[in-house]
């Protein structure tokens, strides 16, 4: 029997089955990945369960992937394969140019991709905007792994709409890293064109804009890649499509978006200089900078539908 749903789009569901006493409960975490597909992982406890100004923020404990977080019911994270994500949207660009000094985030409450990018001595400065302080607290208090990066003194977290942010900036940043929910809800804006053509604005003139870029295993999040990709691709001279593997997101197969004003991350690429710094990663490597690039045919053809 299944009971209660605590999301729109992701449930806690508690099932019980003929068992043995000491184990007549067990708990799932179903998030909705369409309307025909769910995936779903035994969970131990609920850790905290927040109702923010802007979303329903939950951390779980579970017994396959640690510590989870969701937003609005939607896993963003987990302990187990998070460094997949934030490596893959940090390094890419820092391997690509060597000369980053200033850099915004915009999202990235939970700490991830500061983390990765605060192990960069050239690093001068990071700004962050997250639009929810909860997310940045609760982040420190139940995730670590992910928010120790939160207290370098080069870090300033500002508590604002990253699409309000961007707009006031000109010509100042290396590198935009837009770590970003789904575009609905809370990060809606910032898949916009003219949140791209902020950035763009934001950007030096060698600048680099990375981004999450959804999949297109399922057409949802296909037609909100096509767009996102036309619309960067209407402001940058460069700008293409990389993946990686994150079993814990839909399909498994998630796409980065790489927009630049000068550099080919494939023939740019600084892989002396890259190992030079000894920096442990448990996915990204040099190597792996070239081949992420080599998107399959699917891949190929969702962008060449790109919309407007």
């Amino acid at each position: 029997i299944f009971i209660s749903s605590i999301h729109e789009k992701g449930i806690l569901c508690k099932s019980k089955e003929r068992v043995k006493p000491s184990d007549m409960m067990d708990i799932w975490y179903t998030e909705n990945h369409t309307d025909h597909v769910r995936m779903s992982m035994r969970v131990d406890k609920q850790l905290a369960s927040v109702q923010s100004d802007f979303q329903r923020i939950d951390i779980f404990e579970s017994v396959e992937f640690g510590r989870i977080m969701t937003l609005d019911g939607l896993l963003m994270l987990t302990e187990k394969d998070e460094y997949i994500y934030h490596e893959m949207i940090t390094h890419i660009p820092m391997a690509t140019n060597p000369n980053i000094r200033n850099i915004l985030v915009i999202g990235a409450g939970d700490g991830g991709t500061v983390r990765e990018l605060v192990r960069y001595p050239s690093i001068e400065h990071i700004d962050v905007a997250e639009i929810d302080e909860m997310v940045v607290e609760l982040s420190k208090k139940y995730l670590p792994f992910t928010a120790c990066g939160f207290d370098d003194p080069r870090v300033d977290v500002h508590i604002q709409d990253g699409l309000r942010f961007v707009r006031k900036v000109e010509n100042e940043y290396d590198l935009i890293i837009v770590d970003s929910t789904d575009p609905f809800g809370v990060g809606e804006g910032l898949f916009t064109k003219e949140f791209y053509g902020n950035c763009y604005k934001a950007l030096k003139a060698d600048g680099i804009l990375v981004n999450q870029h959804e999949s297109t295993f399922y057409t949802s999040y296909a037609n909100s890649m096509k767009r996102a990709h036309s619309r960067i691709k209407s402001f940058f001279p460069i700008a293409l499509v990389y993946q990686a593997h994150i079993p814990t997101y839909p399909s498994g197969h998630w796409l980065f978006g790489f927009a630049s004003k000068k550099y080919d991350p494939r023939t740019d690429l600084q892989a002396d200089w890259w190992n030079s710094l000894g920096i442990r990663t448990r996915y990204y490597n040099t190597i792996l900078h070239q081949g992420c690039f080599a998107i399959p045919n699917n891949v190929r053809d969702a962008l060449r539908e790109s919309e407007t």
